[in-house]
C-alpha cells in the first residue's frame, strides 16, 4: 500500500519534471544570452518590404494624402 503511494509520487514528480522541462530550458536560454533568448533578432517594422511600401501607398490614396 505504501510501496503503491511512493510509486505514484515518483511518477508524478518525473511526468511534471518532463512536463515543465521545456520552460527550464526557455529560463535557462534567456539567462544565459543575457536577456536574448533567441539571438539577436532584427526589430520589427524596421525593414523596408515591397509589401508594406503598397499598402502605405494604398492606405495615403485612401485617405487622400498627398505624399
Amino acid at each position: 500500500m505504501v510501496g503503491d503511494v511512493v510509486f505514484m509520487i515518483i511518477i508524478m514528480w518525473i511526468i511534471a519534471g518532463l512536463a515543465f522541462s521545456p520552460l527550464l530550458y526557455f529560463f535557462y536560454m534567456y539567462t544565459k544570452k543575457g536577456g536574448e533568448p533567441f539571438g539577436e533578432t532584427e526589430p520589427h517594422g524596421d525593414s523596408e518590404s515591397m509589401v508594406l511600401n503598397l499598402a502605405e501607398q494604398l492606405i495615403n490614396k485612401v485617405k487622400g494624402d498627398k505624399k
